[in-house]
């Protein structure tokens, strides 16, 4: 098993690996192509198994208004033969140690009691728009202060309508809340 960042090459094998890691979405697969197309900045890696990809990890810019304030991490996500192994642990112990994100407050929409072991904590501020009351988001290193609503990347969007915290085009909540970023 090999981890190494993301490289054009592997771009259809991650749309299949989210296809089948998030089976009946097409959210995933539309969220990370259209990144990719509109040239986001995107940190992502991939976990390699007999030149197959099994796991990949991204993260994009979060906004304070039209400042970078942090990175969220979505999505995670490892083939479903391969779930419950810890590949997609080991996966996200590897991405947090990158200068690159270590440095960073990262926030994440997930499983509390997954997020947590690896250091994330709840998140009271900023708002998630996804999130009502936060439950379910949390951050790791946040030195943020002051009251906003976190934003999201434009790509986020997936043709919903609505709001989300930042800037460009917006995110109703009832689009992305419930969903789990990580599989």
């Amino acid at each position: 098993m090999k981890i190494r960042k993301l490289t054009p090459d592997n771009y259809a094998k991650v749309s299949a690996l989210l296809q089948q890691a998030f089976p009946g979405s097409t959210y995933e697969v539309q969220l990370v192509e259209n990144l990719h197309k509109n040239g986001k900045t995107v940190h992502e890696w991939v976990c390699i198994h007999i030149n197959t990809v099994i796991a990949y990890i991204a993260f994009s810019n979060a906004y304070n208004g039209p400042a970078v304030c942090g990175l969220h991490l979505a999505p995670l996500a490892v083939k479903p033969e391969f779930q419950k192994q810890g590949i997609g642990s080991e996966l996200l112990r590897f991405a947090l140690r990158q200068d690159v994100i270590k440095d960073n407050t990262i926030f994440v929409l997930g499983a509390p009691s997954f997020y947590q072991k690896f250091g994330f904590a709840p998140c009271a501020q900023p708002l998630c728009p996804f999130d009502k009351n936060n439950g379910h988001f949390l951050s790791l290193r946040n030195n943020l202060s002051g009251q906003f609503t976190v934003g999201y990347e434009s790509e986020f969007q997936s043709g919903a309508k609505g709001n989300y915290g930042g800037s460009g085009p917006r995110v109703s909540r009832n689009t992305i809340q419930g969903r789990k970023w990580h599989r």
